[in-house]
């Protein structure tokens, strides 16, 4: 109901929720005499009316929203003097005319508002009231009312809340206790506590994706579970007992929402940890199921967005998992496994099980590596979230006993830290699923069947065994798949959606690498698939995120050996993406030498463009990069290539000038397929193949049919990664053919 209410027109889902209730209730006043049947009756009536409940508070939020004062102004593009709350942390932004800051307040009547504020805005705290004055605009989010451009710095009319000010000192205490520590644990500590990953490397991001394990990073309702667990425990310790015990409970859960920030997601996380806490209490699941409910209903109508949010349905999945499947297994486990182990094995397993077929939709992935990592990390994953905050309150009083305390905590993050970054290496730690719905559905029936038949066949040790080794052999060597690649292939465009990956072999596990695509895990994958384990040049053709961001994946596992860039450092964002990553990995970004022909294992190739002499610092917004996209001409197996990046037409027509009569085998056509091409350019190059590499159904219309046809009619054959996934070309018995993996 939520979830129509957000997506359909206010009047009409109102309209709709109104004869929904209006006709269940009419139909169970009728009268019913078997006491089953009135149950069931009151129930649906009950679940609909609950529903129904929830579609007006969304519907009433966002007439709110869109009919309030504040969007009436922003329509008109008034200047204002507003007098607002600070809600949320201070974020810097890449601008067109240089860095932003972007802060979320709250004016009268609870309407938000988007700030996009100068660098004196990084100041503001949370809980703070500020005076600004600035042009309004309209906003494209449904929960904001508008956005605004402040002139000058912000004034202060009030100080934060003393519990507001309280939490700040204790995240910075947590960040500066472990502050001495290799970077990947003074930033993964802060993340496993309060959720604060903001200085927590690309690379190892990727590494717990992969691994199942993001929800470490995240706030989530384990990590509320840990801190208000070890606040009970010392409660206990200290005497506490009875309905005083609760009241700690109760404020460890309000203190960790301060101190995570109250975000939708942290008030998620602290409902899930409080249902677990629940369930872990007297009366077990029957009152976790409960309560797991009753969250539901009351987040939905607090915030009734979640209802269309993919972490929402993961939490209540992962959680409904744990309390419903996880004591089967961990009981059928039990009888042959200590029953520590069993409930270290079954937990995981039902909450991972529970939200494949969600993960899967959403990643187009399924994990086989998640279970078992999230067994190996279990035992340290308490400990170093304790240590943690821990260290924080002692910081409070001591920097120095609390970096004592932050060396612990370090410790126990470098085991979380190397599971990730192994388990990500496995060749079987992901494989790629269908996200159509026939495909989704079998994987729906399949984790049913194996949650239900599951603590049948685990209750026997040989079973267990066999079934335990099986998971961990796919895992460690794969899962057997039709042979990929080919003997003897050359290029390799990758499916990395709307952006560019290509892969030039240069010897046994080893190739060029051109771009890494706007997404790690997927150019990571295709990688994978080629067996591609050293990258001794990776080039990056510009800054764009459909061609850097995804670096991380490339750098994953790998060794790569130098990475080249364009002249043009533009835009400012992709260039720190890069330098980012490349730091992280030892590596320092170079540019590509214009004209030097050189040879890379079995492979020869030139940079053609950009010439020495072009710019090289842009306007900061990025609309000159595609003009300087690095040109490789590539020869391989007695294959000539043609590498484009994104170049524009003044561009190609430079390079038809300045060689004439160029001819190669296979083209990758610039810019996804713009219609912005010089033809006569792209036609004379006599490519045998051609490949498009562009997302499924992109807002460009990429790739545009006047190029697909002025290339067709010149002898050339289009591939599309689109269509066709990852595109390989190989020599096979001395001819070059092109092959597909969809």
């Amino acid at each position: 109901m939520g979830a129509l209410a957000v997506r359909w027109e206010p009047v009409a889902s109102f309209g709709a929720l109104a004869a929904v209730v209006a006709a269940v209730l009419s139909i169970s006043l009728a009268g019913v005499r078997w006491p089953r049947r009135r149950r069931a009756a009151l129930t649906a009536v009950a679940v609909l009316v609950v529903g129904a409940g929830v579609g007006v508070v969304a519907v009433t939020r966002l007439q709110a929203v869109r009919d309030g004062p504040v969007a009436r102004l922003a329509e008109q593009r008034a200047v204002v003097t507003l007098t607002a709350r600070v809600t949320d942390d201070p974020a810097r932004i890449a601008g067109r005319f240089g860095d932003q800051v972007l802060v979320r307040v709250e004016v009268s009547h609870r309407q938000a508002v988007l700030v996009f504020g100068d660098t004196t805005w990084e100041r503001v705290a949370i809980g703070e009231r500020v005076r600004l004055t600035g042009r309004l605009a309209p906003s494209d989010d449904d929960e904001v009312a508008a956005t605004v451009s402040p002139r000058g710095p912000p004034v202060r009319t009030a100080a934060a809340s003393l519990g507001w000010r309280a939490s700040e000192a204790l995240r910075t205490s947590i960040r500066q206790s472990v502050a001495h520590r290799p970077q990947a644990q003074a930033a993964l500590v802060p993340a496993l506590v309060d959720g604060d990953d903001t200085d927590l490397p690309t690379e190892l991001t990727e590494d717990f994706r992969t691994t199942g394990l993001t929800h470490l990073t995240a706030v989530s309702g384990t990590n509320l579970t840990l801190v208000v667990g070890f606040l009970l425990v010392v409660a206990r310790w200290a005497g506490v007992r009875g309905r005083w015990l609760a009241g700690v409970g109760a404020a460890g859960i309000v203190g960790f929402v301060l101190l995570a920030r109250t975000e939708p997601s942290v008030l998620r996380a602290a409902a899930m940890g409080a249902v677990a806490l629940l369930g872990l209490g007297r009366g077990g699941w029957h009152r976790g199921v409960r309560g797991l409910g009753a969250a539901v209903v009351v987040l939905l109508l607090l915030d009734p967005r979640l209802a269309v949010q993919p972490g929402f349905a993961l939490s209540v999945l992962a959680t409904g998992g744990i309390l419903l499947a996880a004591p089967a297994w961990r009981d059928a486990m039990g009888r042959w496994l200590p029953r520590w182990l069993a409930e270290a094995v079954a937990v995981p397993a039902a909450a991972q099980l529970a939200c494949t077929p969600l993960v899967a939709a959403i990643s187009g992935q399924v994990s086989l590596v998640a279970v078992l990592a999230n067994l190996l990390v279990a035992p340290l994953v308490g400990p170093a979230t304790v240590l943690g905050l821990l260290g924080g309150l002692v910081g409070l009083a001591s920097d120095r006993a609390a970096q004592l305390v932050g060396i612990l905590a370090g410790w126990c993050v470098a085991w979380i830290i190397w599971v990730a970054q192994r388990g990500a290496t496995l060749p079987g730690a992901v494989f790629e699923w269908s996200t159509g719905a026939g495909a989704l559905a079998i994987l729906a029936l399949a984790s049913l069947a194996v949650m239900l038949v599951g603590p049948y066949l685990l209750r026997h040790r040989a079973i267990g065994v066999a079934g335990s080794v099986l998971v961990v052999a796919v895992v460690w060597f794969g899962p057997p798949t039709p042979r990929w690649p080919v003997d003897g292939w050359v290029l390799a465009a990758c499916d990395v959606g709307q952006g560019d990956a290509l892969a030039v072999r240069v010897g046994p596990s080893s190739a060029v690498v051109v771009d890494a695509g706007p997404d790690g895990r997927s150019v990571d994958g295709c990688l994978r698939r080629l067996d591609v384990k050293r990258v001794p040049l990776l080039v990056l053709t510009h800054f764009h995120a459909d061609h850097v961001d995804g670096i991380a994946g490339v750098l994953r596992g790998r060794s790569v050996d130098a990475v080249e860039v364009t002249r043009l450092a533009d835009p400012p964002g992709g260039v720190a993406e890069v330098e980012r990553a490349a730091r992280g990995a030892g590596l320092t970004p170079a540019v590509a030498p214009y004209g030097v022909t050189r040879s890379v294992g079995d492979v020869t190739l030139q940079v053609l463009w950009p010439r020495p002499d072009s710019p090289a610092v842009g306007p900061g917004d990025g609309s000159t990069a595609n003009a300087a996209s690095v040109v490789l001409l590539v020869e391989v197996a007695g294959v000539r290539l043609l590498l484009t990046g994104d170049l524009e037409p003044p561009g190609q027509a430079a390079l038809a000038r300045a060689l004439p009569g160029l001819r190669v085998d296979i083209l990758k056509v610039p810019h996804h397929g713009s219609p912005h091409q010089d033809l006569d350019w792209l036609e004379s190059l006599g490519a045998r193949f051609a490949v498009v590499s562009v997302g499924a159904d992109n807002d460009y219309g990429h790739p545009a049919p006047q190029v697909l046809e002025a290339l067709s009619g010149a002898g050339t054959e289009v591939l599309r990664t689109d269509r066709d996934g990852d595109v390989l070309f190989a020599v096979r018995g001395g001819r070059l053919v092109a092959l597909t993996r969809d």
